[in-house]
């Protein structure tokens, strides 16, 4: 009998993730953790777990893993690394330790996985962490990711759910890595289009949170499977609304012709259906809908940031060589929690 090509690439990343309403379905019958150290747990929607060991250090931890969204191997792995590195940033912590998590078919090329790890480890290295171990299983298909580890000030922790009326709404990176990746997989995205994309995903937040870090920033989280108006949602929680500018939101050029083209993801979908009766949409394209619905794999920060200091903030992303921007505001609770026009 034949035996089964293993595919590498099947579509991944954070596209892989569970749709944010089936999620919080299961999270909401969890017992609350009453623990007064515990200063950031899942009962919010924050990135990490933030838990206080003295009055000058707490830790940060998160995971995260998912399939293959590119067919190179070592890419994956500084992808990957990279995604699972950020959620540190979105806090506004430091990288300390990683541990490896591999799923991993036995009948696959061990060289493939000895090139996964190491564009993980080349990440993490970047990051100033130290790659520590990591746990291996054999599975059907291939999964890699981190455990990290981060240290914090108790006091300079970036919820995600502390904006202001009136804070400025600052996009690190550029929408519509999910699009582009999807209509790469379908030999329709041009090398242009998927050099940014995967220039976008291998790119640390570090270097985003450590500047933002310099300024009034009130809430912060990185823009991952749950898609841009998800995450935004989240930060706003029931207290404020948000205006987002249309014409200032990076993402990468091709997308609305991909978009045409119906090269979209179940996961933008099901972003779409979890939170389209809180936003308003004036005067948009169907293909900006779903490129703020696009699931994103190590996406940029959204950070809520005085709007005094907003203006220096960009000055010095946009020396980091991605495209950001200033891309709307925080305002008074209204009707809809967000409208883009």
């Amino acid at each position: 009998m034949k035996q089964e090509e293993i595919v590498f690439c099947k579509g991944g990343g954070c596209t892989a993730k569970l749709g944010p309403g089936a999620l919080a379905r299961v999270l909401d019958k969890l017992p609350k953790v009453k623990d007064p150290n515990l200063l950031i747990g899942y009962e919010g929607s924050d990135d990490a777990a933030v838990y206080r060991l003295g009055p000058d250090l707490a830790i940060v931890q998160t995971l995260d893993f998912f399939p293959p969204m590119v067919e190179d191997p070592y890419t994956f792995g500084q992808i990957a690394a990279a995604n699972a590195l950020s959620d540190i940033y979105a806090m506004g912590g430091d990288v300390k330790t990683a541990l490896n998590i591999v799923c991993f078919p036995e009948a696959m090329d061990l060289n493939i996985l000895g090139k996964i790890l190491l564009g993980g480890s080349e990440k993490v290295h970047e990051a100033g962490g130290v790659l520590a171990g990591g746990h291996s299983i054999a599975d059907s298909d291939v999964k890699y990711g981190l455990s990290v580890t981060g240290t914090i000030h108790p006091d300079h922790v970036f919820a995600n759910s502390g904006c202001r009326e009136g804070d400025a709404l600052i996009l690190t990176k550029p929408l519509g890595v999910g699009i582009v990746c999807t209509a790469s997989r379908m030999k329709a995205a041009s090398k242009e289009a998927m050099d940014l994309a995967v220039k976008s995903m291998t790119t640390l937040n570090k270097y985003a949170s450590e500047i933002v870090r310099k300024y009034r920033v009130h809430g912060c989280t990185d823009v991952t499977g749950f898609g841009f108006l998800v995450h935004l949602c989240e930060m706003l929680e029931e207290n404020y609304s948000a205006v987002i500018y249309k014409d200032s939101i990076p993402f990468i050029p091709e997308c609305p012709d991909y978009v045409e083209e119906f090269y979209l993801t179940a996961a933008g979908q099901r972003n779409r259906n979890h939170v389209e009766a809180k936003v308003e949409f004036v005067d948009c394209s169907f293909a900006l809908e779903e490129i703020l619905y696009d699931a994103q794999t190590s996406g940029g920060l959204l950070v809520s940031m005085d709007k005094e200091d907003a203006k220096k903030a960009i000055e010095e992303l946009k020396a980091l060589g991605l495209p950001c921007a200033i891309v709307g505001e925080v305002t008074a609770k209204r009707e809809k929690a967000v409208t883009v026009r």
